[in-house]
């Protein structure tokens, strides 16, 4: 059982920590992640010996609430803001009473010290009081009740360190005013002679009071909470933008009607309904239609997909023109939008290795800083006999540690990396992934479908006799052979108009057929055994072979009349991608089924060196466990479909793709944009991620280690100190320091490859009806029908006896449609 909860109460690492330890020692949970960042928990659990009332419990029993997350969340109204104004008047027009007559501001005469130091003083202390009293009242509940509740369950936290260091002030600043007022008692009745002496005493009081402490500790760790908040927010940017593609509504046909319906509502087998400008709402198969589509959203790709009956239509997608009906078929969380938005928040919200090293540290962080505190205070009592560092010193160290921003370090640069991969295309698992990729150290390729496009080519047509070009196309359109539909895409522009008769597969040979009275054979080697000019076209066909490509030979009355060579050719972008790879220092082998000969061609067309040959895609994944590398952990590209037991082999399983449910499930990382020059980004991105992750670290234990040792005054013989409230400012600005340093992620960048290719212009489909005159009966419809269907570029055609018309789809030059009804002795016009 896994399921996400949310958990309140959460304040800086320390919280984390104790959440963890609490779910995780569990008897029955086997895998606990909580994320300080989006205050949530993820948990796995054997439903046999725990659930999840008993998680809830354990958390509350830490100090802490959760439960399980819904969709429907409840908004609670934020005061947070208001809170924040409102103190912050109130911290200035403390900081006004209490240091404006050193810059020679006005104050009211009746609490001005240097006009009347008696009454003077004593009113100047309670009116800065009475200006904390609302700051501490207004924080009361979040950090004063929260950090003592943990201090008393014997599991501090940050809360609990400004609330003691802010009450401690606040106490010694109460202690004073009682002693400024039984001073002014004794002036009162004192002999003139003390006077002098009571009045310097007044005056020291009035210059050491502790009320700004507890005012802006407080106030100043308000404020940065606050930009903390405001950056948080702007690290879910990605995902945010992933969950605006998914549709909130959806119009489906039921008893021949249209309605519109919640997302919620479709379920699997209805039929719905897309028009121009629409987003798919649910993933489908199209019943009725045609139509093209922008899967930016999904593949990446940029050029729309035309869609046709029986095509797969994915959520998210947008119909830019056509119109379509299609049947449901993955709806609710398994759309693919909402596969993506799944993958991408459980890896923003699982926890990293690095991270395991600070949730050690966090633990024992606060009751250290509590046990420094107070040994520092009473080592300076003893020192120097002066009670007031009794109280600034502790107060100071305890101010100044900031647990929050070694638990922000590593979540905050998770989800931005995580998803910054989302939108540039790496479907990035979980942060063991990411902090992995960036130590690795060799690449291994499957060939077909990642290096290679994955469908073979016609690359050379060489004629040796007559051009026999037409009557191979007829012949090979028989065949449902690989290379058959190659050659047939060669030439997709010639009109069939001949029959074929005698179609034959001749075994370790190739096809035969007879067109127009002529017997013309294509195949390999074996079929020109016979022919009189064979000398020249082996000739030919050696040096094809030798580029990595497959030859046929056009064979007819014992001559070699032509040669066409044809290879799954490069993508590309392959020999861009290797170079990255190679540049970055990272080893990159070629795992391949095919021979040696064809895998060393393409190795050497990409730049690959090391080669692996004929190996069966069941003997690919030991192959895998046995390369091991001294510079870090391999990774495997394939498509996620035949190499799937490859990719869980590997440290790192990248797969091609993401329209393949396989690739999502066996591979770690998924290039969504179907780009080869993707893996370096991958790696690339999870360098930038584990540098931020580490400079953050770094900056958040320098910053303690250093400002805790100063707030102890260990360097006050040199002059350098720091007091509560420059403590707090300073507490504040790290946690904002970490978080905008894990921002600057955003400034990464992915490398594209730059096609040196002109882009062909894609035709797009066109419905025209052309009146057709002769049409006698069924058979004549058959008739003109199978004549149009025979037109280069025509998709459906519907031919109406009752109308004497028909009305054709596709790419078509209406001229051959014309001419081909006409040749079929029927009359056409358009």
């Amino acid at each position: 059982m896994k399921e996400k909860f949310d958990v309140q109460g959460m304040s800086c690492a320390a919280c984390q920590a104790h959440v963890d330890k609490a779910v995780s020692s569990l008897p029955g949970v086997i895998k606990c992640n909580v994320n300080l960042l989006s205050n949530s928990m993820e948990v796995e659990w054997d439903e046999n010996k725990t659930n999840s009332k008993t998680i809830e419990k354990a958390v509350k029993d830490a100090g802490y609430s959760a439960s399980i997350k819904t969709k429907e969340k409840t908004k609670k109204k934020d005061y947070s803001l208001a809170k924040l104004i409102l103190s912050l008047v109130l911290m200035l027009t403390f900081m006004y009473v209490s240091m404006g007559h050193m810059w020679g501001w006005p104050i009211p005469g009746f609490m001005d010290p240097m006009m009347n130091y008696r009454e003077g003083t004593l009113w100047f202390c309670v009116v800065q009081f009475i200006l904390t009293v609302p700051v501490i009242a207004i924080y009361f509940n979040q950090y004063v009740i929260d950090g003592f509740k943990k201090l008393f369950k014997g599991k501090p936290n940050m809360n609990s360190l400004i609330s003691v260091g802010a009450l401690a002030s606040l106490i010694y600043g109460i202690v004073v005013i009682v002693r400024v007022f039984n001073l002014c008692r004794v002036l009162v009745g004192g002999s003139a002679g003390a006077e002098e002496s009571i009045k310097e005493q007044m005056m020291s009081y009035s210059h050491n009071l502790y009320f700004e402490s507890a005012s802006m500790i407080f106030t100043l760790v308000s404020l940065g909470k606050y930009f903390e908040s405001l950056s948080k927010k702007r690290t879910t940017k990605a995902i945010e933008g992933l969950i605006g593609l998914a549709p909130q509504e959806a119009t489906v046909e039921r008893e021949g009607i249209e309605i519109v319906v919640p997302i919620e509502e479709v379920v699997v087998g209805d039929i719905v309904v897309c028009r121009k400008g629409d987003r798919v709402p649910v993933d489908g198969v199209v019943v009725e239609g045609t139509a093209s589509f922008d899967e930016s959203s999904i593949t990446g790709e940029s050029i729309p997909v035309q869609k046709y009956v029986n095509n797969k239509v994915f959520s998210s997608t947008i119909l830019t023109t056509g119109f379509i009906k299609f049947r449901a078929e993955r709806v609710g969380n398994d759309t693919s939008i909402n596969t993506i938005i799944r993958l991408v928040e459980e890896a923003s919200n699982s926890k990293a290795p690095i991270s395991k090293m600070v949730d050690k540290i966090s633990l024992y962080f606060v009751p250290a800083v509590f046990g420094i505190a107070i040994i520092s205070g009473l080592i300076w009592v003893a020192v120097t006999r002066d009670w007031q560092y009794m109280y600034e010193v502790p107060i100071t160290v305890l101010v100044i540690a900031c647990p929050c921003a070694l638990g922000l370090a590593t979540p905050v640069a998770i989800m931005v990396g995580c998803g910054k991969g989302a939108q540039n295309g790496l479907l990035i698992k979980n942060a063991e992934i990411l902090e992995k990729a960036h130590s690795i150290g060799t690449v291994v390729f499957d060939k077909t479908g990642t290096i290679t496009e994955g469908k073979p080519v016609v690359t050379d047509y060489i004629v040796l006799g007559d051009d026999l070009i037409k009557s191979v196309i007829q012949i090979e359109g028989m065949s449902e052979h690989p290379l058959s539909n190659a050659i047939c895409e060669f030439r997709k522009d010639v009109a069939i108009t001949s029959i074929v008769n005698s179609f034959e597969a001749i075994d370790g040979v190739g096809v035969r057929g007879i067109v127009a009275d002529r017997i013309i054979t294509i195949g390999n080697e074996n079929a020109i055994k016979e022919s009189n000019n064979k000398a020249n076209a082996i000739e030919i066909g050696a040096k094809l072979s030798s580029e990595g490509k497959t030859v046929l030979y056009i064979v007819s009355e014992n001559t070699v009349h032509g040669i066409i060579a044809i290879k799954d050719v490069v993508k590309e972008s392959s020999k861009y991608a290797i170079s990255r790879l190679t540049a970055m220092g990272i080893k990159t082998v070629m795992l391949t089924g095919d021979n040696e000969k064809t895998a060393r061609v393409i190795a050497d067309e990409v730049g690959i060196s090391d080669v692996i040959a004929q190996v069966l895609p069941v003997d690919k994944a030991n192959v895998i466990k046995g390369l091991t590398s001294d510079k870090g952990y391999v990774a495997m590209v394939g498509d996620g479909v035949n190499d799937a037991i490859a990719l869980t082999s590997a440290d790192v399983g990248i797969a091609i793709g993401a329209g393949s449910d396989i690739a999502l499930e066996s591979s770690d990382i998924v290039l969504m944009h179907n780009d080869l020059a993707d893996v370096a980004n991958a790696i690339s991105l999870s360098k930038a991620t584990m540098r931020t992750i580490k400079i953050g670290l770094f900056w958040a234990f320098f910053y303690n280690c250093v400002c805790i040792l100063i707030a102890t005054g260990a360097f006050a013989p040199l002059g350098l100190t720091i007091n509560p409230m420059i403590g707090a400012a300073a507490m504040s600005i790290s946690s904002v320091c970490v978080v905008t340093n894990a921002l600057l992620l955003n400034l990464w960048k992915p490398m594209k490859y730059v096609s040196t290719k002109k882009e062909e212009e894609i035709p797009m489909d066109k419905t025209l009806t052309f009146k057709v005159e002769g049409m006698m009966c069924k058979h004549c419809v058959a008739h003109v029908t199978s004549a149009i269907q025979a037109v280069v570029g025509v998709k459906a055609v519907e031919v109406s006896l009752q109308n004497n018309s028909a009305t054709v789809t596709g790419t078509f030059d209406p001229e051959d449609v014309i001419k081909a009804v006409t040749e079929a002795d029927y009359k056409c016009t358009l």
